[in-house]
Order: structure tokens, then sequence, then C-alpha cells
């Protein structure tokens, strides 16, 4: 039963919450040496998932999740070797307030639990779930999709037995389930787990939502928007827009909607109409379509799809104003980018976009935790309560009050000669 599996990993969560870096840290080297040892039948296993999906014609970016390649388990592999690197986020005292002599107040960042993640193909995903969960001292109760259940399988197996090898300290900390009955009964387990990280389509994450009272770390949609500015190079900015279209269209940091300047559209759409035109299909609002007549007009469902395909929206605006406007209305709060030469425009835009990643003259692309340094992510949360943008390590700790005195009592602090608190930042 799911209750007996949750009874265990609440004890070992203890356990795991207080153990030594440099035990945590040989664990996940394991875990890299052996996800190399194995890349033949994990490849093999990922190939009977791939072979399986493409029977059922399952949509082609899920089946793009979906590849595990060697290149793949190269980056995973390489994100392990940064994780170690990195410096443990739990047990770390943030700050320090004398509230009294002999009485020391001390806020330290500890581990969250048990954390239940569920997410749509990507095996990839699992990795690194599990490998920043170890490092950051949590444990986690991981299912993934139906389609990914081979490699998803063979995955979870390498992980326990590289962190079993290393110490039992690790016993019932990373456990897979496969029934989709099981994913019903732990949203229901508030009592064990303590936060539930989502990854996959709207409508998924949404039903997480609406059906747990656990609180829920994620992002429904993946609406990014970049924004061409009417001072800007064509020539890069046509280069970038491409690159967040195009580099990896399945997945939530690229490009759905293009915002482009009234005084640099003339020049700007034909330019990125001719290097996109045979790859992505474009649609466009009623000034758009007097540049490029031969697109798809555009909907004002349009601005509020996560296409996931070789799709973009084209929006011409009259000034940054409106881009902003646009994007802060029927934008996800993902990631947001802006493509200019005016330091005023880069200001404006910074300040103003109410989104977890804003970039500046650079692709959406970059919003990843692996690619922030953060070793890998579990995800990117479009929340604005304990954690937002790619949650990495400093997502994975929140933190607890340590108060140290020498007996003494609140009735010393009342009355008319109460003591007075100094209230004295240490650090």
């Amino acid at each position: 039963m799911l209750e007996d599996t949750l009874k265990k990993m609440k004890k070992a969560s203890v356990q795991l919450a207080n153990a030594d870096s440099h035990l945590k840290n040989k664990a996940l080297d394991r875990m890299a040496e052996l996800l190399k040892a194995n890349q033949e039948e994990i490849i093999n296993a990922n190939k009977t998932d791939l072979e399986k999906a493409e029977r059922e014609q399952l949509d082609p970016p899920l089946i793009k999740r979906l590849k595990f390649d060697a290149p793949k388990l190269d980056t995973i592999i390489h994100g392990l070797k940064d994780l170690i690197k990195l410096e443990d986020p739990a047990n770390k005292v943030i700050s320090k307030t004398l509230l009294d002599e002999d009485l020391i107040l001390s806020k330290v960042s500890v581990p969250i639990g048990i954390i239940g993640i569920i997410f749509e193909s990507r095996p990839d995903a699992l990795v690194q779930i599990a490998s920043l969960c170890i490092k950051s001292g949590n444990c986690a109760i991981l299912k993934g999709g139906i389609e990914a259940l081979n490699t998803n399988r063979i995955l979870a197996d390498i992980i326990n037995q590289a962190i079993l090898e290393v110490s039992s300290v690790f016993q019932d900390t990373i456990h897979l389930i496969e029934r989709r009955e099981d994913v019903h009964q732990m949203l229901a387990f508030n009592q064990y787990i303590s936060l539930i990280i989502p990854r996959g389509s709207n409508q998924f994450v949404q039903y997480i939502q609406k059906n747990t009272s656990i609180p829920v770390l994620g992002h429904a949609d993946g609406i990014c928007h970049m924004y061409i500015d009417k001072n800007v190079n064509t020539k890069n900015a046509v280069a970038v827009t491409i690159d967040a279209k195009t580099q990896y269209v399945s997945v939530c940091n690229a490009i759905e909607t293009l915002l482009v300047h009234a005084d640099i559209a003339p020049l700007f759409l034909p330019e990125l109409y001719k290097q996109l035109k045979d790859k992505v299909q474009l649609k466009g609002c009623k000034v758009t379509k007097t540049i490029l007549p031969d697109i798809e007009d555009a909907s004002e469902e349009d601005w509020l799809t996560e296409y996931l395909d070789y799709i973009l929206s084209i929006k011409v605006v009259k000034s940054i104003s409106e881009a902003i406007n646009h994007i802060n209305t029927y934008g996800s709060g993902h990631t947001d980018a802006i493509m200019t030469e005016h330091k005023d425009s880069v200001l404006k835009f910074k300040s103003l976009v109410d989104s977890a990643n804003v970039m500046v003259n650079c692709s959406t692309r970059f919003a990843d935790g692996f690619r922030y340094g953060f070793g890998a992510e579990v995800g990117i949360s479009t929340n604005k309560i304990h954690a937002r943008g790619p949650v990495g390590l400093e997502g994975m700790v929140i933190y607890k009050y340590l108060l140290e005195g020498k007996g003494q009592i609140v009735a010393d602090y009342t009355g008319e000669n109460a003591h007075r608190f100094i209230h004295k930042k240490i650090y």
C-alpha cells in the first residue's frame, strides 16, 4: 500500500535531512557512475517506450520529450557533477538575532520533507528531481507518465542501487509509483507529503492543483514572449528569435508570441519570414499581415495558446508600453524577453514585466536550472511564494527558527518593570 511506503519515507526523511554533505555528494557521484555504466540498457528501454508511443500515435511534442539518448544522458551526468560542486542548502544558518542577553534567535534552512513529483514524458526529469532531492535532504515520491514506463523503471532502479551502495541512510528516500490510482491517493496524503510539483501540460497541472490540499509548486502554462523594440540590431534579433522558438519547441520556455514595434516591423518581419517560412507556421495580427500577407490570421485565442510546436503568433505594437501590457495580460508569468539597444527600454521592461524570468537581449531558452548553474531543476515555478523561476537547490529547502536561552521566561518581559528586548542583528 502507498500509505505504508509513505510512513517509511516519513521516518527516513528525518535521517536524510541530517545526512552529511559528503555522504550526499558521494551518492550523487555513484549515481553518475552507474548511469554511465548502464547507458546501453537505459537507451534500449527508452527505445521500447518510443516505439510504443509511435504506434499509439502520441503527440509529436510528447514523443520528443520522451526521447532519452546518449547526448541527453551525458547532459544529465554533467548536471550531476555540477550539482556535487554546489553548496549544500540544508542546515545553514540564514540569520541570527540577539533578542536579549543569552537569548539568541537563529533562522536555519531545513529540507521540506517528502516531495511528490508528478511528471509527463521526459524521463530525464526523474534523474534531475531525484538528485536535487538527495542533495537538499528531501525524500521524493515520483510518478512518471505511462509512456515512459520502461525508461523510468530502469532509471529509478539505478538511482536506488547507487545511493544504497553508499549508505543505508538513503533507504526509503526515493520511490517510484506507476499506477494512476496511486496519484489520487498521493494527492490525499497531506499528513505525509509536504509539497507537490507537477510537470506537464496546462490541463494536467490544473487538475493537480484542483484535486489536492497539499501545496503545489509549478506553472500551468508557458506562454512566453519575445518583444523586438524599435532600437535593435535586426540580424541579432532575428537570430535570437529563431533560437527562442525553434531550438527546442516542445518546452515551456520556447516563445509562443512575438511582439514587434511598428517602427522596426517592415524591416524585421520580412527577414524573419525568410528564415522561418519553411519551418514554422506563422500567424499574425492585421498589421502583421500587411507586411506578411501570406501568413494566417492570429485570433484572440492564439495570444492565450501554448503551442509547444512549430507555430508562432505575431503582433505589431505601437510602443513598449503596449508590448508590456500584452505580456502582463496574456502571458503566464514564465519567461519573457526583449531585444533592444535602448537603455530606457531595458529598464522599463525589466521593471514592469511581471514574470519569473525576464531576459534582455538573449533567448528565453536560457530559463533553465542547469543553464542558471543550479545543477538541475525540479521545475519552473510561476508562484510568488517560497520559490520562483527555475527551482533548484535553494527552492528545495524551507526554514525553521531556533531560539536558545538560559532559562528566560516571558513573564520577565511583561509588566511595569519588564526587561526590554535588544533585537540586535548578529548577521
